[in-house]
């Protein structure tokens, strides 16, 4: 079936699942394949279950016919081109965010801000590879006036291909760090992959938001059509200056001769390269200054990224969903610098998929922690079984639950509480024993 057939279909049936435990009555079932399922075994369940047609690029012998089911050369591609199709016909901006840190908590910032104003469609959680771009592609309508699309990469090309699906006409790296290098290679190639939104943008005569503090992302950028955005810098499109962070940042802002200050409820400093990136994509759009100052100091994060939570016994940072050695660094010298009245004590998971570097990175955080004053060092993982110095007072677990269980049987109270690491060790399971 060409796309252009299925996308008239669409039309009369506007929404898409990929799971046939998940299906709204007229809906179409994508059945979809990875290495642990095979969705074309579910297709006839979808369509019981109320799909109005299934789309399969393998039949079993044993099915009978059926019209509702269309068969395809392969089905994930055909998604990605029916997004495609649907994005050219929405004719909307599109705004394309990716980075190594911090991405997720600068979409939903942008999305809110926009959200004062226009009707916005954005990537919802962490749909943001390969399947779930396209999907969030296919849940605009018409009604919608403003895409932003989370992009996520672990090889070199991901951003490229998603960004021939999305079509962005604006883009925003937040910035480039050492993640995924088991996927990279090496760091470069995070910067190439990184910058392939710049490229596509670069190509398609679109523009870029830009962090000119960011030595890397402002060299990749230079003769783009870019708006520069930063720190204590008032010549730039927006800028801002941190106020305070102990820990809920805190920053000024101007627009013309107004000053405003936000008071957000994201912890740490370094979360006010976020908040600016969407003070500038606001104002860009028209938002008005006191309705995105407003916009940015409603937002609650979610998802276990740089919540403060206090509970009966401890006071948690709860930064427990990603980890690698940029973002570690920079969430440990954050939390060594706020002032505290509670002894200061970290739980801190292994960082993954970093590859050749793994051990050497995992070693420079060790010794970090040695020259740190700690009333407390929790660490998770394997990796870190034979580099915890003998002599020290260090606390290895293999995995979240023998944590669980030694937090059972010898309850820490009256600490102030770090929780970071990648979110595959799953810290977050400990909050409800802390």
């Amino acid at each position: 079936m060409e796309t252009a057939d299925l996308y008239a279909l669409f039309r009369k049936y506007p929404s898409v699942t990929t799971d046939s435990r998940m299906c709204s009555r007229g809906s179409i079932f994508f059945a979809l394949k990875g290495e642990r399922f095979n969705g074309n075994l579910f297709a006839e369940k979808a369509l019981e279950a109320g799909c109005a047609y299934a789309v399969v690029d393998e039949r079993f012998g044993n099915e009978p016919a059926d019209d509702r089911i269309i068969v395809v050369d392969n089905v994930l591609v055909t998604l990605q081109k029916l997004a495609n199709f649907h994005r050219r016909k929405l004719k909307i901006p599109i705004i394309g965010i990716t980075g190594t840190n911090g991405k997720t908590t600068t979409k939903e910032l942008i999305a809110i801000a926009l959200s004062r104003e226009f009707k916005v469609a954005y990537t919802q959680g962490n749909f943001n590879n390969h399947i779930g771009v396209p999907l969030t592609l296919l849940s605009m309508n018409k009604s919608h006036e403003i895409g932003v699309i989370e992009m996520g990469a672990s090889h070199p090309g991901d951003i490229r291909e998603l960004c021939e699906i999305a079509e962005p006409n604006y883009g925003l790296i937040t910035n480039v760090g050492k993640a995924h290098l088991e996927g990279f290679g090496s760091f470069e190639n995070v910067i190439k992959t990184k910058g392939e939104l710049y490229g596509f943008i670069r190509e398609n005569d679109g523009k870029v938001f830009v962090n000119k503090d960011n030595q890397i992302l402002y060299e990749l950028s230079e003769g783009m059509d870019r708006i520069l955005y930063g720190k204590n810098d008032p010549t730039l499109f927006a800028s801002g200056a941190i106020a305070d962070a102990t820990p809920f940042l805190e920053f000024d802002w101007s627009f013309f001769d107004s000053s405003y200050r936000v008071k957000t409820s994201l912890v740490g400093e370094y979360n006010f390269d976020n908040a600016i990136a969407a003070v500038a994509v606001s104002k860009y759009f028209g938002i008005n200054a006191e309705r995105i100052s407003a916009a940015l100091e409603e937002y609650e994060p979610q998802n276990h990224r740089s919540q403060f939570k206090r509970t009966e016994r401890n006071d948690l940072i709860i930064d427990a969903y990603n980890a690698n050695p940029t973002s570690m660094k920079t969430s440990l010298e954050f939390f060594t610098s706020i002032p505290a009245s509670l002894p200061k004590m970290v739980i801190l998971g292994e960082m993954k998929e970093l590859g050749e570097i793994s051990r050497d990175e995992h070693q420079r955080l060790i010794e970090f922690l040695r020259e740190q004053s700690y009333a407390g060092v929790y660490l998770v993982g394997n990796i870190f079984r034979e580099m915890i110095p003998a002599s020290s007072s260090y606390h290895f677990f293999e995995d979240v639950e023998a944590l669980i269980k030694s937090l059972h049987e010898e309850p820490v109270t009256g600490y102030y509480i770090l929780l970071k690491g990648s979110h595959s060790v799953h810290l977050e399971k400990t909050v409800d024993y802390l």
